[in-house]
């Protein structure tokens, strides 16, 4: 009895995403996962204002602005 070849499934996208990753990987980069504060949620925000309040007031606060100020490279922003 003769079968008849089973055909080729297109490749799967997770499939072509692996294959991607090796190719960037053989070319020497890292996958790496960031987390980072969801802005869009209203308690982060809020935890973010706060803290940012309390470094305001931070007695050394100027002195470090004015450090900041210095060393920066804010041409490099241009």
């Amino acid at each position: 009895m003769a079968t008849t070849p089973k055909k080729s499934k297109p490749p799967h996208a997770a499939a072509a995403h692996g294959f991607a990753a090796r190719a960037v990987a053989r070319a020497g980069a890292a996958a790496v996962q960031h987390w980072v504060p969801d802005l869009r949620n209203p308690k982060v925000l809020a935890q973010i204002r706060r803290e940012a309040k309390l470094i305001a007031q931070h007695p050394e606060n100027d002195e470090v602005d004015r450090w900041i100020e210095s060393v920066y490279d804010w041409e490099s922003w241009k």
